[in-house]
């Protein structure tokens, strides 16, 4: 500390004696430093183009980012759905011979047939037209799957 100041009070002090000093040395000139004398501008009888249109420089940039492309068709309607032949089969003797279950099937084994048969069969898996038969196939094959699952814990204890 110099004289009672802290130390960026004397700082800033010394800096702006500085200024004092080179403000005194330099000649007064109408130029601002930093610009030089290669600055253009593309005036046109007196008015700059872009204080014309300015908008004008955005619909000329815009055209080259753009494709030329056809005008826009609407698309053709998607056909209708058909419904998969298996979605048909909605009684309890067909659903039973479809899921094959046996008096030899395991728990895992039931369990990979109930897996199989939701992945094809869900409700959620089929157009919302069909949900209604596929419904009633998955409450059908549950209903089989569940029944089996019992007689095995039944034969098992």
């Amino acid at each position: 500390m110099l004289f009672g100041q802290s130390v960026f009070q004397s700082v800033l002090d010394r800096l702006k004696a500085q200024d004092e000093t080179v403000e005194e040395n330099v000649p007064a000139s109408a130029r601002v430093s930093g610009l030089n004398s290669g600055l253009a501008f593309n005036v046109m009888e007196g008015v700059s183009a872009s204080s014309a249109r300015p908008d004008q420089a955005y619909f000329e940039t815009i055209e080259f980012a753009r494709e030329k492309t056809e005008p826009l068709t609407r698309p053709e309607p998607e056909p209708e759905p058909v419904m998969p032949d298996y979605l048909a089969h909605i009684k309890e003797d067909e659903i039973a011979a479809e899921l094959d279950i046996s008096a030899l099937d395991t728990v895992q084994c039931l369990s990979l047939k109930r897996r199989a048969f939701a992945k094809k069969n869900h409700p959620d898996r089929v157009d919302p037209r069909f949900r209604a038969n596929a419904t009633t196939r998955m409450t059908t094959a549950n209903l089989l799957i569940d029944q089996a699952l019992r007689r095995l814990a039944r034969k098992l204890s």
